[in-house]
């Protein structure tokens, strides 16, 4: 039985007592089931009856034992104890802990899975660097953080759209232009251009698509750099994310904004809903209104639209398009770029609250050999996502980035997430689902396995599992699913990543004391059977979980 059955089995006996008369209280919508830290106080606690003693009239204590009544009645439950203020310690029947393992295995990919976030329909923007070099180590880690939290949403029923904002107009995009121009006549960058070895590539692959480029007037000239080394970039950067795993639903272009008249229409609305006056000839909009430390510009003196113009209308672009909230992510130098987007939210009519949330995000420090790391000689100034592909691979650097809460600044060393040791944490987690991998390939090969393949949950007895390390493990993969969930609701991908470990270590822990193969010409025995469920139990685990962060569960190491 999983904490997600035991909950359902809480609620029947609440239900159950309403029924009979005994209990007036309405039906709880959600059941608090923990896992208890001591392990003498049962296998789960529910504080229930603290909770609904104030409805009922009663002292929890005595709706504890009314709830107990209940409950040991349900043959999957051996046990109920009432505990301190009104707390129910549960142990459950045997067999029926046990019967966790059979559920993981029988589920599969779709263990872990809820649907506490079903209806929700979420845009999750994430990365969004500029298409003027490659992605960067900060970008990077948004990469990482930002895709396994779209994998996180989705596994607890959201409806989940990656998008990829990126500016293709403005000034940065000028001195891109600017950049290339510079670099394939042989001149040296203007002192505002971007530098690094990058820039002579992308210029080079320009004038090879168009030989006549620098020909042109300085005008034209700029404008075929300009669209062709951002169509050139941008391909870079999506080839770099696809390679670390990453890719998008949409990615969206500000010059569409421009072009299509959406600055214009935000502007409209905003002025309709009285939020707009002119002032030094340029148009304002009042965000102090709405608890901002100023008001912002819309529209600069010159007539130009400013960035914040463009923001109100991508975000009027993803409400149209019928997201009910706008999640972004961006890194910690953008804090104070938060009250003036709730600002904007409320301007337009909607709930910063309900529609709207933004994520900071801290710096990355790489460190090899107790210093900092170099910058790259191919971007000149920063260190690149491909730099620390090529320094630790994919999986280890999408797991370092996902694993630590992303308001913390970390530092990243390259040396040991380079190991293949157990001190690696990403290495510990895989060593463990290819050790089980190599268990089960070996107990196929001793005609073991028969009833893991296909799963023939008849064939396997739960009863056998007995042992306090396989009820440990029972519980800790009975945990999945709310660890799940909670990770998702908290957005914190980190917490996957820190429960994976535990399983891991628990797993080799029980591996090391319970002997799951026969010896030599020993007869397999349903313990031996029951053993092996709970190794592919912890198989699926570890590969769901690991899928969450986007990285790979190898079966041989």
């Amino acid at each position: 039985m999983t904490p997600e059955q035991l909950r359902d089995v809480v609620r029947t006996a609440v239900a159950a007592a309403v029924e009979r008369g005994v209990l007036a209280v309405p039906v709880p919508d959600d059941v608090v089931v923990e896992r208890p830290k001591n392990l003498e106080h049962g296998d789960y606690a529910t504080n229930v009856a603290l909770r609904l003693a104030k409805p009922a009239g009663q002292p929890p204590r005595a709706v504890a034992e009314v709830l107990a009544d209940e409950l040991r009645a349900h043959p999957g439950i051996a046990s109920v104890d009432v505990a301190g203020p009104g707390f129910l310690n549960i142990t459950l029947a045997q067999g029926a802990l046990g019967r966790i393992a059979v559920d993981t295995v029988t589920a599969g990919p779709a263990y872990g899975r809820t649907d506490t976030l079903a209806g929700q329909r979420l845009n999750l923007e994430f990365v969004s660097a500029n298409p003027t070099g490659p992605v960067h180590i900060g970008g990077t880690r948004w990469a990482a953080v930002g895709d396994a939290l779209g994998r996180l949403l989705e596994a607890s029923g959201a409806s989940v759209t990656r998008e990829y904002y990126f500016n293709d107009a403005g000034a940065q995009i000028d001195r891109f232009a600017r950049s290339l121009m510079a670099a394939a006549g042989g001149r040296p960058v203007p002192d505002d251009g971007y530098a690094g070895a990058y820039i002579g590539e992308i210029a080079g692959q320009v004038v090879a698509a168009e030989p006549g480029v620098l020909d042109l007037p300085e005008e034209q000239q700029q404008e075929r750099f300009r669209e062709r080394g951002v169509e050139l970039m941008f391909a870079e950067i999506k080839r770099t994310l696809a390679a670390f795993g990453v890719e998008f639903d949409v990615y969206f272009s500000e010059r569409t904004l421009h072009e299509t008249g959406a600055l214009e229409k935000a502007i409209a609305r905003l002025r309709e809903n009285g939020h707009v006056y002119e002032a030094d000839g340029a148009v304002w909009l009042r965000t102090t209104d709405f608890g901002d430390d100023k008001d912002r510009p819309l529209v600069k003196s010159d007539g130009e639209p400013t960035y914040f113009a463009a923001d109100c209308a991508y975000y009027l672009d993803k409400r149209n398009r019928g997201f009910d909230k706008v999640v972004i992510m961006l890194g910690a130098d953008h804090a104070g770029y938060v009250g003036r987007y709730r600002a904007l939210v409320a301007a337009v009519g909607d709930d910063p609250e309900a529609n709207l949330e933004i994520l900071l995000g801290q710096l990355v420090n790489l460190v090899r050999d107790g210093g900092p790391v170099r910058m790259s000689k191919r971007a000149g100034t920063v260190v690149l996502l491909e730099d620390l592909m090529e320094a630790v691979g994919a999986d280890a650097a999408r797991y370092a980035l996902a694993r630590a809460s992303v308001d913390q600044q970390i530092d990243l060393d390259l040396d040991l997430w380079s190991r293949r040791t157990n001190d690696n944490p990403v290495f510990y987690v895989q060593y463990a689902h290819a050790r089980i991998s190599s268990v089960l390939r070996n107990a196929a090969d001793l005609g073991v396995a028969t009833s893991l393949d296909p799963p023939t949950p008849g064939d396997v007895d739960p009863a056998r599992l007995t042992h306090e390390r396989e009820n440990v493990l029972l519980r800790a993969i009975g945990e999945f699913p709310r660890v799940l969930t909670s990770a998702a609701e908290l957005r914190a991908p980190h917490r996957v990543a820190r429960y994976l470990e535990e399983l891991a270590g628990t797993y080799h822990r029980f591996y090391d004391t319970c002997r799951v193969l026969p010896r030599g010409d020993e007869e397999a025995t349903a313990l031996n059977v029951a053993r092996l469920w709970l190794c592919a139990a912890t198989a699926v685990v570890l590969h769901n979980g690991l899928g969450v962060l986007g990285v790979s569960a190898p079966e041989r190491m």
